[in-house]
């Protein structure tokens, strides 16, 4: 189980090796994505509080990358945060995620994105609860729930 000091590590001193890697150029993911999960997952755009398809959706299943369908999160840890945004526990698999410092907006916060083609997720945040502790606070237009 990851813990916020391991995420803290992966920041600086570099992230798990994802299992493969997808690259696409602007144009190829253009025309893939629609024009809002483009501007989230690309161009490190966020959804408005309480406005994504995921947000209230409880079903058994596993969120995947909407760019290149990697496995991210599965429903199990996914919980209620009242944030507005889809929040989860842990990753589906330690090297799913990318952790960056972004310090944008004049705070410091922990970027989180899809390991295997770079897509901009969301943030994560030591705000969550027991066991790890940890919240991924992600957009619903960077994930597809396939439902088991």
């Amino acid at each position: 189980m990851l813990t916020w000091k391991e995420v803290m590590h992966f920041t600086t001193k570099g992230n798990p090796t994802p299992d493969k890697r997808v690259e696409k150029t602007n144009a190829e993911w253009k025309i893939q994505l629609t024009p809002e999960q483009f501007r989230i997952t690309r161009q490190k755009g966020t959804e408005r509080p309480h406005s994504g398809a995921l947000c209230s959706i409880y079903d058994e299943g596993q969120y995947n990358c909407i760019c290149c369908n990697t496995p991210l999160f599965d429903s199990t840890i996914k919980f209620s945060s009242g944030t507005g945004w889809p929040s989860f526990t842990q990753p589906i698999k330690e090297n799913a995620i990318k952790y960056h410092k972004d310090t944008s907006f004049g705070m410091i916060r922990v970027e989180v994105m899809c390991n295997t083609c770079d897509a901009h997720l969301g943030h994560i945040f030591p705000d969550g609860p027991e066991p790890s502790g940890l919240r991924y606070c992600i957009n619903s237009e960077a994930m597809i729930l396939k439902e088991s």
